[in-house]
């Protein structure tokens, strides 16, 4: 069934409602997740001289931001929520901008690299196609997009009041591949760990060159 503007504006206000309202609970939790081997999946496929220019999209309270910096590179942060774009500007000393993710305005061809850590799930399916495509637009050509989701079977709607739709990996290959991107590579996370105890998966595209 498609969703109305009116039903796109009450999944985006009412899921950054929920995450403006935990925010300060969500950057304690989180502060500690290890997510090195996404970074690292992404800074691997880049090609050229670092530093490089990442956009962290979705980048909440900032904490990879942080990481990026430290590594010598400049790192923009993106994020729909007011207390995680403030939290980011002061955590993390980078630029931060404070955007809806189904009204995006992007420069073109500016990044490098795209990181979107647990975050393009919370994007309706019938949005996604779009977004997508403004996020190849936002990269520079050869540019890589890292995404990290949790799995599901094509299923979407709300969780509690966060909503969010969950893609297979057969589905997630074939909406990337429809939005221009060529698979580099992909992985279920965390690492080690049999199949039905990883609810992640990360994936690795290019936008050619």
């Amino acid at each position: 069934m498609k969703q109305t503007p009116a039903d796109l504006e009450q999944i985006t206000s009412t899921t950054l409602g929920h995450y403006n309202s935990v925010a300060e609970g969500f950057r304690e939790g989180t502060r500690d997740h290890d997510v090195s081997q996404n970074i690292d999946a992404l800074l691997r496929h880049i090609q050229g001289k670092a530093p490089f220019d990442i956009l962290d999209f979705g980048c909440g309270p900032g904490r990879d931001l942080q990481t990026f910096t430290r590594m010598g590179h400049t790192a923009v942060g993106l994020d729909g929520s007011e207390k995680f774009a403030q939290m980011a500007r002061e955590d993390s000393g980078c630029e931060v901008w404070q955007q809806d993710f189904l009204k995006l305005d992007l420069p073109d061809e500016r990044f490098d690299g795209i990181f979107a850590n647990a975050v393009l799930f919370h994007i309706p399916r019938q949005e996604l196609p779009r977004v997508l495509k403004q996020l190849r637009a936002a990269l520079k050509p050869g540019g890589v997009l890292f995404s990290s989701n949790p799995r599901g079977e094509n299923q979407e709607g709300w969780n509690g009041p966060r909503y969010g739709a969950y893609h297979d990996l057969q589905a997630w290959q074939q909406l990337l591949t429809e939005a221009g991107f060529v698979e580099l590579e992909h992985y279920y996370r965390p690492a080690g760990l049999p199949r039905e105890q990883q609810p992640w998966l990360a994936s690795v595209w290019r936008k050619p060159a």
